[in-house]
């Protein structure tokens, strides 16, 4: 049972609804909720934070915060975008541009990087420990059939990349931590919204429907599992 737990990107759908669920199964742990945005704390147990996830001292000042009576138990990572009000998926070679590349990369790549590099350290050593960062199947090169979204599927390939060699790495110092990324499926989101209508019938899910699924799947990993990464039914995707 998680006793200390650390969850950024909680004012997104699929945080938030992590920050409520996980708050709900386990009210007697301390639940560190970051986000860019100022957030209103929806438990008792709950803190939140806002922060910079590109200001390596504002990282490294958070882990310091959230360790200080216990290490952590639980890293639920769900910061990323898919689309902004000037940037949409690229359809074909002539749509992509340094600038919707370095935004993407920035989100979905360096981010998660950055608070791997300074909350995985802190992970419990004791007991069993997980960092899950939230990823896309759109990342796996071995499943492209459809070609398109260069910036985001790049970025979340070299996000799975990280996972991968954070696996590896974390394994040599700390052999209770697991070390894995998350496709959460398509959830009814701000990130979906415009591509909805693509989705088959049943495949479209609530935020709270998609994050129980993806706890059940973290409980159920072992530190075999480290580096790799596992869809909300469970199955494990292919880089």
């Amino acid at each position: 049972m998680p006793k200390n737990i650390a969850i950024f990107g909680s004012g997104g759908a699929i945080g938030s609804a992590f920050v409520r669920t996980l708050s709900s199964q386990f009210p007697e742990a301390s639940i560190h909720a970051f986000s860019r945005n100022p957030l209103s704390s929806p438990a008792d147990n709950v803190l939140c934070q806002q922060i910079d996830y590109l200001d390596e001292s504002s990282l490294k000042n958070a882990a310091v915060q959230v360790s200080q009576a216990a290490p952590l138990d639980l890293v639920i990572v769900a910061t990323g975008i898919l689309h902004t009000a000037d940037i949409m998926p690229e359809k074909s070679l002539r749509d992509i541009s340094a600038y919707k590349l370095a935004e993407l990369f920035q989100a979905n790549t360096i981010v998660p990087a950055l608070i791997a590099k300074y909350f995985i350290p802190i992970l419990n050593k004791r007991q069993r420990s997980v960092f899950a960062v939230l990823s896309a199947r759109v990342g796996s090169i071995s499943d492209n059939r459809l070609g398109g979204w260069y910036s985001y599927r790049a970025s979340k390939a070299a996000l799975n990349m990280i996972i991968r060699n954070l696996g590896i790495e974390t394994r040599r110092s700390n052999k209770n931590a697991i070390v894995c990324a998350l496709h959460p499926g398509t959830v009814d989101s701000h990130l979906s919204e415009p591509f909805q209508k693509n989705v088959p019938d049943g495949k479209l899910f609530t935020a709270s429907y998609s994050v129980e699924q993806m706890l059940q799947v973290v409980e159920s990993l072992t530190s075999e599992h480290s580096g790799r990464i596992f869809a909300w039914d469970g199955k494990e995707v292919e880089p």
